[in-house]
């Protein structure tokens, strides 16, 4: 994994591990980590198959003995829907893996949406505003962060305002 990456990585993982508290369920806090941690994991290069790293980090999980659900979160995680949509593997990806709708996926959006490409902290805008221009106009990423917006955001919001009302 490229140091950029693993920068990115290591602070959501971190993220994670300072936010599960919001999580009442201790099970829920131990696979919002684990997935934090892996959320990546589709991008290393000996994993890619379909080029939706989300997707192919998803399978990874699975067949390599890790939870159903640790690896659908990871195979959902940050709207991969949406770009599964934009590589026609939007089938596939619901096939494979259900979606979660719960705080727990709320929470790993929050902590991957919040975190820059080298680990700082970013509002979720901010984060969306630095993708776009990494990747330009016209590209793919771009395309379908322009959809996901607004339900990303929801998450990130729902998240926060968890945090607003828990005891730190």
């Amino acid at each position: 994994m490229n140091p950029r990456r693993w920068g990115h990585v290591c602070a959501v993982g971190t993220k994670a591990e300072w936010l599960a508290h919001v999580l009442p369920d201790p099970a829920d806090r131990r696979d919002l980590v684990a997935a934090a941690w892996l959320h990546d994991i589709g991008y290393a290069p000996d994993l890619v198959d379909t080029g939706l790293h989300a997707l192919d980090g998803g399978r990874w999980l699975r067949d390599n003995g890790f939870s159903e659900r640790i690896a659908g979160l990871v195979a959902h995680h940050s709207c991969a829907m949406f770009e599964a949509k934009e590589r026609g593997l939007a089938d596939v990806l619901a096939a494979e893996f259900p979606q979660e709708q719960s705080p727990t996926a709320d929470a790993l959006w929050y902590v991957d949406m919040t975190t820059g490409p080298d680990g700082q902290d970013l509002s979720v805008r901010a984060r969306l505003a630095e993708v776009r221009a990494r990747y330009g106009p016209n590209h793919l990423v771009t395309r379908f962060w322009a959809k996901a917006e607004p339900v990303l955001v929801d998450a990130v919001t729902r998240t926060e305002d968890r945090l607003a009302h828990q005891p730190m």
